[in-house]
């Protein structure tokens, strides 16, 4: 019997699973991400208790490296990850298992994985947008992953400012980047509360809705994929879908038509699932791309 291998590497954990051949998870464990070769050591062993893997899908956090012509290839580049900037991640995997393996970021391929299992399912183009510690997207043209000479940075698109709002934003690169503005840490930044905790009739939401909204009207003009997948946990907030969609459409003011934006702008199909889906969905995609 066939089996794939995922791996979901994250600054905080590694998610590693194997499924058969359907996509079912056989086996699954979470690494915390420590050191290098400790974190790696722990996926080694996991994976070696399968003798029938025949590919594997690997998205990264990164930024990373996804030009196969240069030397970075495979790399984790400028993290602010301790022990793992500049580190040959692919290459090191690829020692060690004798399959071929998939590589992209993170959100790329909790993208992938929306379009083949969850919210996007049996559409061409999707954006999927992640909106927790930080803010990343990812973005599927014609069923492929897109990729130019680096991959997407959707969280750092400049964001108009509300005049009200005074918080100087999280990002330590950009004033008023989405992810600065509206990542989680600004909820908390400007309230003094923890997201979580922070009650539903609070004008924050209404501010973040906002630039949220700024943004995926971005990416529809942009872009026009056939619907937008909000994940991410703030995204738990009860009525912020709404208020998103509703800040939308005001923004748009009629320029583009949409037969509804309850189905264009949705929440996703795969809860904190999305990413190890989309990493086995690319391992079986590529073992039989190279039957």
């Amino acid at each position: 019997m066939k089996q794939y291998g995922a791996i979901e590497a994250g600054g905080t954990k590694f998610n590693c699973a194997v499924s058969d051949e359907q996509l079912n998870i056989i086996d699954a464990i979470a690494i915390p991400t420590t050191t290098t070769a400790e974190t790696l050591e722990q996926v080694f062993q996991f994976f070696d208790k399968f003798e029938s893997i025949v590919s594997m899908g690997v998205g990264s956090f990164g930024p990373i490296g996804i030009d196969q012509s240069k030397k970075n290839y495979g790399y984790i580049l400028a993290t602010p990850k301790a022990g793992w900037e500049n580190f040959d991640l692919l290459g090191t995997l690829k020692k060690h298992f004798d399959c071929p393996i998939a590589w992209t970021t993170d959100v790329n391929a909790a993208a992938y994985g929306e379009l083949k299992l969850g919210a996007a399912k049996g559409k061409n183009s999707c954006i999927y947008l992640t909106i927790g510690t930080g803010i990343g997207g990812g973005i599927i043209v014609n069923q492929k992953i897109y990729e130019g000479f680096t991959h997407p940075e959707m969280g750092h698109i400049r964001i108009k400012r509300q005049p009200q709002d005074l918080f100087v934003g999280t990002c330590p690169y950009h004033e008023d980047c989405l992810e600065g503005l509206a990542a989680g840490p600004s909820l908390e930044g400007r309230t003094g509360i923890s997201g979580k905790d922070i009650g539903e009739e609070n004008p924050v939401w209404e501010l973040q809705a906002d630039y949220i909204a700024q943004a995926l009207m971005n990416y529809t003009l942009i872009l026009a994929p056939e619907v937008i997948i909000l994940g991410g946990g703030v995204m738990n907030q009860k009525n912020l879908l709404t208020k998103i969609r509703e800040a939308f459409l005001h923004q748009l003011s009629g320029y583009i038509e949409f037969e509804s934006v309850d189905s264009y702008i949705v929440e996703w199909g795969l809860p904190n699932q999305s990413g190890i889906l989309g990493c086995l969905s690319l391992a079986k995609d590529l073992e039989e791309d190279q039957l």
